[in-house]
C-alpha cells in the first residue's frame, strides 16, 4: 500500500498538482489547503483527479466543518475524527492544532484533542495523521528551542506507540523525521511523503 501524506499547502495548487501526480492508493490532506479557509474551492478542483483515494483533515487554518462540507460537496474522504483500514492497517485521522497565537479558525484545547485522540487507542497496526506535532521533538521546532506542538498528541503516542505518525503544521521542521519508541513520525509538509507499507 503506498500511502502519500502532506501538509500546509496554503494555496499553492501547483505544489498540489505535483503531489497528485505521483501515484499512490491514498492521498492525505493534513491540513492548512488554503489560508483561513480561504481557496478551499479551488484545491478541492486539484483534489478532484484522484477524488475516490483522497482523505482530508482540517488543519489550525481550516475548522473542521469546513472540510467537512468539502468532502461532502466532491466525494473525499473525511478522515477528521475517523480512521479507515486497508490492506490490514488502521489509518486514523485528527486535525485541528493546540492554541496558536494567530486565532486561526481550527484550533482546540489540548483536552478536547486528547479526548478526541482516544477511540484510536486500541487500533493496530495503526499509521495515525495529525495536523499537529507533538510537542517537545524535532517535528515541532519552529527554531532553536522553539517547540509549538501538542501535549495531548505527545502523551498519546507515547502511551499507544503507533507504528506511524505523520503531522505538518510547523513549516520549518517539514521533512524532518523523529522516533519515539516503535513509532516513527515525520513531519510531511509540503512536499509530502510517500509511506510504502
Amino acid at each position: 500500500m503506498k500511502l502519500l501524506v502532506f501538509s500546509d499547502i496554503h494555496g499553492d495548487l501547483a505544489a498540489l498538482e505535483r503531489l497528485l501526480a505521483i501515484e499512490a492508493d491514498y492521498y492525505i490532506a493534513a491540513g492548512d489547503l488554503a489560508n483561513f479557509a480561504k481557496g478551499l474551492d479551488k484545491a478541492a478542483a486539484v483534489l478532484a483527479s484522484r477524488k475516490d483515494r483522497v482523505w482530508l483533515l482540517p488543519g489550525n487554518h481550516e475548522h473542521e466543518t469546513a472540510t467537512s462540507a468539502l468532502c461532502a460537496e466532491h466525494g473525499f474522504g473525511d478522515l477528521h475524527r475517523n480512521s479507515f483500514e486497508a490492506e490490514g492497517w488502521h489509518v486514523a485521522g485528527l486535525g485541528h492544532s493546540n492554541p496558536t497565537p494567530f486565532d486561526t479558525p481550527g484550533e482546540s484545547p489540548e483536552s478536547e484533542l486528547a479526548e478526541r485522540l482516544e477511540p484510536f487507542a486500541t487500533l493496530d497496526p495503526l499509521i495515525l495523521v495529525c495536523h499537529c506535532p507533538p510537542k517537545g521533538c524535532a517535528l515541532d521546532e519552529a527554531g532553536p528551542g522553539l517547540h509549538f506542538g501538542s501535549t495531548a498528541i505527545a502523551s498519546f503516542i507515547e502511551r499507544v506507540q503507533p507504528e506511524w505518525f505523520f503531522c505538518g503544521h510547523i513549516h520549518e521542521a517539514a521533512g524532518r523525521k523523529a522516533t519515539f519508541g516503535r513509532t516513527i513520525g515525520i513531519n510531511a509538509g509540503k512536499k509530502g511523503w510517500l509511506l510504502e507499507v
